[in-house]
């Protein structure tokens, strides 16, 4: 089949390897088989059908075999831990690249230009391709190295290509670049994670409880040291207390499947991309119609046969020209180089496109929308069945649990004498005076030492330590977290009963509130051996910390841009309901006029069925039935729900859901996985979502919106699409701006391709009817200095100042569109005729020698006549389809296409 197919077939494999599969295999039962074959989850970010993996059936029952016997190495189960990203020669990815359909074209044309004599075009063409054959070769390679250097690691005692699942490694104090996944069982480690999350404050890993339980990496991420993540400090697991100890966890990694999915990025679901190639069949389509009548005037011209056949297939090339691929990424180009200057960075360049078609923006709260430091306000402290009176500094509190809870009850390490650390907690043990310091494998504070410590973790929303006093004993447990978490793990005696109307009170008003409570344990007590269900029961509540989050100047503006260009903003936090409530008014999110009715849903229960209700107010009171009711409202509302409603919702009202989405505004106490489902749901509704945020816990809803955004310093290319280094979200309406530029450029240049090879094949088929042709000095005039130029100048307009209400088109295929595209085809051809039949009217006219066809017959006044004319076409349609306001700068500030414009002029 190959050699009749003249390795045409091979080709065609080298394109689709699953159909490879099916010609040399046949489909049997799964014991029997020789090759597995493994399709592609369309939620994964793998291609379609590439890479194709194959295993053979005898390794895979081995492997299951073997895994049960104890006395087999474990290496020859899992083999070696490295992620392999191969690196392949130039010879190889040359072959690969030329075997591109767009190089194949590019030389299908090259060799049919050779046959037609057309040699300066050619070469031209030859070069041109092999350059960017050149720079693409060195940027596949350069990128392979980088992510080699990247999955690479080796250690001074074992390398780390030895470790398997099980194998237990010691940490230094001084800690490494963490060579694979592994639970920590002993001591602590503060470890950055920027490389994985975008987080750029570094996060304490305590060791893996002894309860039972299923252990997975995600549900234990606290207890989990990720490969790729560098471990900063490392403390109290070895003897002296320093360094730690870790268990190798997993053999496919978090890191592993980052590499994957950059190797292998997520298909983008655009219409542009797909009508793009439906536009480009419909122009194949064009061309075998006009090749079909090339043969028949050919034909009646007697022209020999070799000469017809090539001649005919040359109009192929024409109505499909080899740079349009090339030609509608410039805009794209253009305004990556633009955000780069403006502090913005892209690693997925389609993704700008898609930018310009964003209908709704979530945006988490803290350090996105507010401030990232709080200020601390004051404490209420718990005074029997009430609060005291707000005490502004804590320094004046009186020595005591409060007091000892604030001092002690975080996550801050030292590094070489500095703590490090979640800002909010920084601040607050700045606030009570205190100071510490590492002795041994504990933090001393004044006669406070921290012997275990519970990190906070978003889905429980608290954390807590224990603490011993001078000599190892009146050991107590401190609990921190949101108030409603912290109340319900405390007696109820211990809670005051004005707590919710007090936490009701701060949260209407902006500020961040986190309660405080604790527990003595006895002295017989095994503190090495506790567990978090252990302590964090039967808990004496102490009071609230209440700190101040300023929302950041540049929010409110942002908001109010994006609110006048219809496009819908959305909050996405894990604070207080009402606490993201105020913020959204303070950033005209909400405005004062704009109701506000707050969702509550219900589990079902033993004596009552799921419900769903609507108030006016936190407080429960105006209480609507159902959302019919709330659509009848003159006036415009704002849906507000916090995490446990939302999961409720989704599983027990789902089919009230796409109602709440589409007027949902503030969404509070939402987990990092709410967050993602959130986007993910939205999109199911056809939004366009941009997701802006700088944590860890934004991290799998940047990754699941069409368009995220880090405002993070650290590494967080991995973490979303877009990275600004600027700490507030004026970088929102620039790279829409500039997306909605990009979008608008791209179909400028699809449309002018379009009707250049329009041009060129109407140019061709009518000088083809009286028996001549273009010179090659013409085709190479025309195609490189005159439209190729235009097409680089073109993308060059910069993106307009403002952002209007109506998105730009995606659609390439829309009836305006084709419409435009077939009026100006009808009239390039009536002009290109007319000034043929002008020509020969005239006087002056001298026929052409009709006994010879094409380039033989050169020059003459036809070809002179319809090429000057489809030269000044080319130039009228650069100006006619490149479109301006409202998402492009006027063609006046683009200086670079005006000189192109009267230079060509000046030419012809």
């Amino acid at each position: 089949g190959t050699v009749c197919s003249l390795g045409m077939l091979l080709v065609l494999f080298n394109w689709r390897p699953r159909l490879a599969v099916l010609a040399k295999c046949t489909s049997c039962p799964l014991p029997m088989a020789d090759t597995l074959l493994l399709r592609r989850n369309k939620a994964q970010g793998l291609p379609h059908e590439t890479p194709v993996i194959f295993f053979t059936c005898t390794a895979t029952f081995f492997l299951l075999f073997f895994l049960t016997l104890v006395s087999f190495p474990r290496r020859q189960i899992f083999g070696d831990n490295i992620i392999d990203v191969p690196v392949k020669s130039y010879p190889q990815l040359l072959f690969e690249e030329v075997l591109n359909p767009f190089y194949m074209f590019q030389v299908f044309s090259i060799i049919l230009w050779m046959s037609e004599r057309y040699y300066y075009y050619a070469v031209c063409i030859l070069i041109i391709s092999f350059l960017s054959i050149a720079v693409s070769l060195y940027e596949i390679r350069k990128r392979l190295h980088v992510l080699c250097g990247l999955c690479y690691l080796e250690e001074e005692c074992v390398s780390s290509v030895d470790l398997v699942p099980g194998d237990c490694v010691v940490i230094p104090s001084e800690g490494l670049l963490l060579p694979c996944d592994a639970a920590l069982l002993a001591g602590e480690c503060m470890v950055n994670e920027s490389m994985l999350t975008g987080e750029s404050v570094p996060v304490m890993k305590t060791p893996l409880p002894f309860s039972g339980g299923a252990y997975t990496p995600e549900s234990q991420r606290r207890h989990t040291l990720f490969c790729g993540t560098h471990i900063i400090q490392a403390k109290g697991g070895c003897p002296g207390g320093k360094g730690a100890i870790a268990v190798v966890a997993r053999f496919f990694t978090a890191k592993g499947d980052l590499v994957s999915s950059i190797l292998y990025p997520q298909p983008l679901n655009f219409r542009f991309y797909k009508d793009a190639m439906k536009f480009l069949l419909f122009l194949g389509v064009l061309a075998l119609i006009g090749t079909i009548y090339s043969v028949v005037m050919l034909y009646k011209s007697n022209t020999p046969w070799a000469e017809l056949v090539i001649r005919s297939l040359d109009i192929v090339t024409i109505v499909v020209p080899p740079a349009l691929p090339a030609a509608i990424t410039t805009g794209t180009i253009y305004a990556q180089n633009r955000l780069k200057k403006k502090g913005v960075f892209c690693i997925s360049p389609p993704r700008i496109n898609i930018s310009g078609k964003i209908s709704l923006f979530c945006f988490d709260k803290t350090g996105t929308l507010t401030e990232e430091g709080l200020d601390v306000w004051g404490v209420k402290v718990v005074n029997g069945s009430g609060f005291d009176e707000l005490v502004p500094d804590p320094r004046l509190l009186p020595d005591g649990p409060m007091l000892s809870g604030l001092a002690s009850c975080h996550s801050v390490a030292l590094l070489e004498g500095q703590p490090i650390g979640d800002p909010l907690e920084l601040k607050m043990i700045e606030s009570t005076g205190w100071v510490w310091a590492t002795v041994y494998n504990t933090f001393l504070f004044f006669i406070l030492a921290i012997v275990r410590r519970f990190p906070f973790s978003s889905t429980l929303q608290r954390m807590s330590v224990v603490t011993v006093g001078p000599g190892g004993g009146s050991a107590c447990c401190f609990l921190k977290g949101s108030p409603e978490m912290v109340a319900s793990y405390c007696v109820k005696e211990s809670v005051p009963s004005q707590f919710t109307n007090t936490l009701r009170e701060f949260a209407s008003e902006g500020f961040r509130v986190l309660a405080l409570a604790y527990r003595e344990l006895d002295a017989q007590t095994d503190l090495s051996s506790l567990e978090r269900e252990d302590i964090e029961t039967e808990m004496r509540f102490l009071g609230l910390l209440v700190m101040k989050n300023q929302v950041k100047p540049e929010s409110p503006g942002v908001i109010s841009t994006l609110r006048q260009a219809q496009i819908r903003p959305v909050m996405v936090t894990g604070d207080n309901i009402l606490t993201a409530l105020n913020v959204a008014h303070a950033c005209r999110m909400v405005l004062p006029h704009e109701q506000v009715f707050f969702v509550h849903a219900s589990p079902p229960t033993v004596n009552s069925m799921a419900s769903l209700r609507f108030h006016q107010g936190e407080g429960g009171t105006g209480t609507v039935s159902t959302q019919e009711t709330m659509d009848i409202l003159d006036l415009k509302y704002h849906l507000a729900i916090n995490g446990k409603s939302f999961a409720v919702l989704c599983d027990h009202f789902p089919e009230y859901l796409p109602k709440i989405l589409m007027r949902g505004t503030v969404y509070a106490r939402m987990s990092p996985d709410q967050k993602t489902q959130l986007v993910k749901a939205l999109q199911n509704l056809n939004y366009r979502v941009g997701m802006c945020g700088d944590g860890a816990n934004d991290c799998g809803a940047l990754r699941a919106a069409d368009v995220g955004v880090s405002l993070s310093e650290a590494e967080a290319s991995v973490a979303s699409p877009f990275t600004s280094k600027t700490d507030n979200i004026s970088c929102v309406p620039l790279l829409i701006r500039e997306g909605r530029c990009s979008l608008v450029t791209s179909f400028s240049l699809f449309k002018y391709m379009a009707l250049y090879s329009l041009i060129q094949f109407s140019s061709v088929v009518i000088l083809y009817t009286v028996k001549t042709n273009l010179a090659d000095l013409q085709f190479l005039f025309c195609d490189l200095f005159l439209v190729t130029l235009l097409a680089i100048v073109m993308g060059r307009g910069g993106p307009s100042d403002e952002l209007h209400p109506q998105r730009p088109p995606a659609s390439l295929l829309s009836v305006p569109l084709l419409c435009a595209l077939l009026i100006h085809t009808l009239l390039l051809i009536v002009t290109q005729v007319s000034v043929l039949l002008i020509t020969i009217s005239q006087e002056w006219y001298i026929p052409l020698n009709s006994t010879r066809t094409g380039p033989q017959n050169l020059p003459n006044m036809e070809d002179t006549g319809v090429f000057d004319v489809s030269g000044f076409q080319y130039i009228l349609m650069s100006i006619i389809v490149t479109k301006g306001y409202p998402y492009k700068k006027p063609l006046y500030y683009n200086g670079a296409i005006l000189k192109e414009h009267l230079g060509k002029m000046y030419i012809l």
